[in-house]
């Protein structure tokens, strides 16, 4: 794939960044805000990916993020071309709030599976941080993802019950609905 590091979107740089570590045999899922991103077509800009490496120790990394130009920074990898956004690999598992039964979506890209949240875990995800850590932007993302998507409103709804956050359920999904 051939991309432009300078301009690219959290998508595309999702999707090559993603065939990356697939084809050196990560099982990588894009969680956080980029998942907003992708899904609501850039109307969301988070600025960074975050990816949860679900199989392997994270000791290769380094060199494999080097094969494609991204040095690692702290605890994120920059491009040099690439000053727009920067990736961050969190540590796993992979979950939100206390819920660990997470199944990411996967989508074919250039012959190589890559993995993303799906809608109904994204808006999870969202409302988990606005629901543990206040973030009111985060709230607005799972409407913007609520709008933009079919997602599991049952599950969602459930979610939040186990979160002790029904009243959260009924304010997102009375947003949506607008």
């Amino acid at each position: 794939m051939s991309i432009n590091l300078k301009t690219c979107t959290e998508e595309e740089l999702w999707k090559f960044v993603g065939k990356h570590l697939a084809d050196n045999g990560f099982d990588a899922v894009l969680v956080g805000g980029a998942v907003v991103s992708v899904y609501t077509e850039g109307a969301y800009e988070s600025g960074d990916l975050d990816f949860i490496i679900q199989n392997l120790s994270k000791e290769k990394l380094p060199e494999v993020m080097k094969n494609i130009g991204f040095i690692k920074n702290g605890k994120n990898y920059i491009h040099p071309k690439c000053d727009h956004l920067f990736i961050e690999f969190p540590s796993g598992p992979l979950g939100i709030g206390e819920d660990y039964n997470i199944k990411e979506d996967e989508q074919e890209f250039e012959g190589t599976k890559i993995k993303i949240l799906s809608p109904t875990d994204c808006i999870k995800d969202r409302l988990a941080s606005y629901i543990y850590w206040g973030a009111g932007e985060c709230f607005d993302q799972a409407i913007l993802v609520g709008k933009a998507h079919k997602f599991n409103a049952t599950a969602v709804k459930r979610w939040c019950e186990g979160e002790k956050a029904s009243e959260v359920f009924k304010e997102f999904h009375k947003q949506v609905q607008k």
